[in-house]
């Protein structure tokens, strides 16, 4: 072997070494038997004489670097047979400046923060962090590396604040019943302290997280002491009632009132049992609907708490869309009304289909082995239609009684690294379809977390008694990464078959394909005299058709962010199509192999978002692209001013404008030559939003939001299109299949978190929605029009939920 690669050997082994043994930062819990009461004085005597955690150290910008004395900060564990117990002195030497923006729960908004990052099992894979702002505000989230802080997840715990002379105290108790850890007499939990100075958008952390290293929780210090507890039982209930008036123009008001419960079970330590019996989500967030003249569905954000908490295992593999479990029937009105034919009248269609129960079990063996059920059962959902002819009326259904499923297995291993197993199952009652997809996926990183393998292959089967034939498909991935340093690559490829389908309890747009992508990126890991952030990314996709071997994709994207010492952030950069590619989707027909040619294009895109400290703040998105095609362009602007008034009260607005020139789309298809007509179309979408809260203190709120979306396409041309994929114009068609759609959405609403847990809601809303083939090009009678419809619905509710702790019932007792 030559003495060159002997000696690079030997140094990477010393390296690794010398890593390996890199000593950790350590902090000792003390037994309390006194009682700890939280408000942030910290007066009880076993604050005293105990393990301080300090010497914190920057985050960001100076990544590595001590903190400055005057912003030292020192923290305390306690524990007993119930809770931990945290405290934190942070100091500042000009409290009086202290940002302390009050918001309902989970918003960092523009505050002090103090975090508390715990891992029970210390396997370095995902944190339950419990954050807390000067202004005493409570943020939860779960964290894993691969997604980030998941801020959907709620735990019951307490805090308090505290100004003082030299800065501010905080004070957590944190009951066993929040985290998950193994059973066992002497506990080693990872964990970690953050703080935030944020009116220099600093932050520091105890044990230090190195940016070159592509990881955050595996880098955490270690919590000694915790031994031989008894945790109390973890059975919570919450049951709730809600109340609703609704009434429109064309509807006289009529009330409802709703009922159900909540029930949280620890099994132990590790594992919980979460049940939701007759269900309740008419509070939750309006979906942002948008015209959709694509061929795919839109697909919304999850707002049901139930299937928004606690969901890292059941989002392994991207196979789970939770928004098929109680949304729409499968069947939409149109496909509905054609399946029934021309002589049926829908007379009442359902707009959704209800959840009766749901329950997930979830957590991890002391050995790392993440166990995870998920089930969910829908009722019989049909719709009344009548004979024109014989005015007789039936009913249809549309969805038939079904349960849909999830299994995951996740082996995690040395601290880094896991394996999963994921099966879906859809089974509904009768002669419908039935759907199984199985996933294997796995996620290896080396020692020092320079590198990166990872992959899967996920196989689905489908059931369907309308098919002559049952489906069967693959998809697979398989990518590596450097992950480490100021250089950062990877490259990978994917597969698709023909049949892969994965729909029935997932989402999927493509299938049929197979891809070859690469990233390369830098950046630099510590502040320079201009910029406090800085970095590149290179991104190439390529995609093609696995039938004809066309091209699907061929793109390029390039762009640039960095932060300025004033903590003002810049992005820049553009995607471009460098060759012609092909779409097999927008021709919607049933020849499989018809696609349109899409023309060369390159999309310019930029981002300048001002230093959210200041009370006034700015963040401007411009874009500009065009294709190698009669005069198709597109241009647009997000304009979104905000202002804090104080610490109680702030708004957000934002204005987005989009126009596309001569871009072209599908409309029609003629069905006796199944020809497919498209149009070059004139598009303009106008998307004005407005945000606003009052928070009267850390428990109670008042927020407003307000969206006016309208979006309308012009049709000018229509072409036919032809076996190459490019078009002919035809001079005959004349139907008119322009689009105006507009929507008004507006919700002000209350909230007050009356005892941990215990929240009651009232919530005002009023929406509408319009689509026209004929219409006005004006924005004042869209917006008007929107209003003033005879669809305008009002609803009011009231929602009380009430959280029960099995335990203070039986002290009571």
């Amino acid at each position: 072997m030559p003495f060159k690669l002997q000696l690079a050997l030997a140094l990477l082994i010393v390296s690794n070494c010398i890593y390996a043994q890199t000593p950790k930062k350590s902090v000792t819990a003390k037994f309390t038997e006194e009682k700890i009461t939280i408000d942030g004085k910290l007066n009880e005597a076993n604050w005293q004489n105990i393990d301080i955690a300090s010497d914190f150290v920057y985050l960001f910008p100076e990544n590595g670097k001590p903190a400055p004395k005057n912003l030292e900060t020192k923290v305390k564990v306690l524990y007993d047979n119930t809770a931990i117990y945290i405290a934190a002195y942070l100091k500042d030497d000009q409290p009086e400046l202290l940002r302390k923006e009050l918001t309902q729960r989970d918003n960092f908004a523009t505050a002090e923060h103090f975090g508390a990052l715990i891992n029970g099992f210390n396997d370095g894979q995902q944190d339950f962090r419990f954050y807390v702002s000067s202004a005493g505000v409570q943020i939860d989230v779960l964290h894993t590396d691969n997604d980030g802080e998941d801020d959907t997840w709620n735990a019951i715990w307490e805090s308090s604040v505290k100004i003082v002379d030299d800065g501010w105290i905080v004070e957590m108790k944190i009951p066993y019943a929040a985290l998950r850890f193994p059973k066992s007499d002497v506990q080693t939990w990872g964990i970690n302290f953050y703080r935030e100075h944020q009116r220099e958008r600093q932050q520091f952390t105890w044990s230090w997280i190195d940016n070159k290293i592509n990881s955050e929780t595996n880098q955490a210090g270690i919590l000694n002491g915790i031994q031989n507890i008894t945790t109390p039982t973890r059975l919570f209930f919450i049951p709730y009632t809600s109340s609703y008036l609704s009434s429109s123009k064309t509807q006289k008001t009529k009330g409802e009132i709703k009922g159900g419960l909540d029930i949280k079970y620890g099994i132990n330590d590790a594992f919980t049992l979460d049940a939701i019996l007759v269900p309740d989500f008419g509070q939750t967030a309006f979906d942002n609907v948008v015209l959709n003249l694509g061929p795919f569905e839109q697909q919304f954000q999850e707002n049901r708490p139930f299937f928004t908490e606690g969901t890292e295992l059941f989002s392994k593999g991207d196979l789970v869309y939770s928004r098929r479990i109680g949304g729409e029937p499968a069947l939409g009105f149109n496909d509905f009304q054609n399946l029934i034919g021309p002589n049926k009248e829908i007379l009442e269609y359902p707009e959704k289909v209800n959840l009766l129960n749901a329950l997930k079990v979830s957590g991890r063996t002391k050995d790392g082995l993440g166990i995870g059920i998920l089930n969910a059962i829908t009722e019989k959902t049909s719709a009344k239609i009548t004979d024109v002819t014989t005015q007789e009326t039936s009913e249809r259904t549309l969805e038939p009684l079904a349960n849909y499923n999830v299994l995951v297995l996740d082996q995690r291993f040395n601290q880094n690294s896991s394996v999963t197993l994921i099966n879906t199952n859809v089974t509904r009652n009768g002669t419908f379809r039935d759907a199984n997809v199985t996933g294997v996926l796995f996620d290896l990183n080396t020692k020092g977390n320079t590198y990166n393998l990872s992959g899967d292959i996920k196989y689905s089967y489908i059931n369907d008694f309308f098919d002559l034939k049952n489906k069967k498909g693959i998809n697979s991935s398989l990518y590596a990464a450097e992950t480490s340093g100021k250089f950062r690559y990877g490259a990978g490829a994917q597969y698709v078959s023909t049949d892969w389908d994965n729909n029935d309890l997932g989402i999927n747009f493509q299938t049929h394909y197979h891809a070859v992508y690469s990233n390369a990126s830098y950046r630099i890991l510590t502040p320079t005299k201009k910029f406090n952030s800085f970095a590149v990314y290179n991104n190439l996709y390529t995609e093609f058709d696995n039938r004809t071997g066309r091209v699907q994709s061929a793109n390029l994207n390039l762009n640039s962010n960095f932060t300025t010492k004033k903590n003002d952030f810049y992005n820049f950069g553009f995607n471009a199509n460098v060759v012609t590619t092909y779409d097999f989707y927008e021709p919607r027909t049933a020849f499989e192999t018809k696609f349109l040619a899409i023309p060369r294009n390159i999309n310019f895109f930029g981002t300048i978002s001002t230093n959210y400290a200041r009370k006034f703040a700015l963040d401007v998105n411009p874009s500009y692209g065009f294709h190698d095609q009669y005069k198709r362009v597109n241009y647009g602007v997000l304009v979104s001013p905000r202002y804090r008034f104080s610490d109680k009260v702030s708004m957000i607005y934002a204005f987005n404008y989009n126009r596309q020139n001569n871009n072209i789309g599908y409309v029609d298809t003629e069905i006796a030559t199944d020809n497919v007509i498209m149009a070059r179309r004139n598009r303009i979408t106008y998307i004005n939003t407005l945000i606003g809260k009052y928070t009267l203190n850390s428990d109670m709120n008042l927020a407003l939001t307000v969206r006016h979306y309208w979006s309308y396409a012009d049709n000018n041309a229509f072409f036919n299109l032809q076996d190459d994929g490019n078009l002919s114009q035809n001079i005959f068609y004349s139907q008119n299949q322009n689009s105006n759609f507009t929507t008004w959405n507006l919700d002000l609403s209350y909230s007050w978190w009356f005892a941990p847990g215990s929240q009651i809601s009232v919530l005002y809303r009023n929406n509408s929605a319009i689509f026209q083939r004929e219409f006005e090009r004006d924005f004042k009678t869209n917006l008007t029009g929107n209003i003033n419809n005879e669809n305008l619905n009002h609803i009011l509710s009231f929602s009380i939920r009430y959280f029960i702790d099995y335990n203070n019932l039986k002290r009571k007792k």
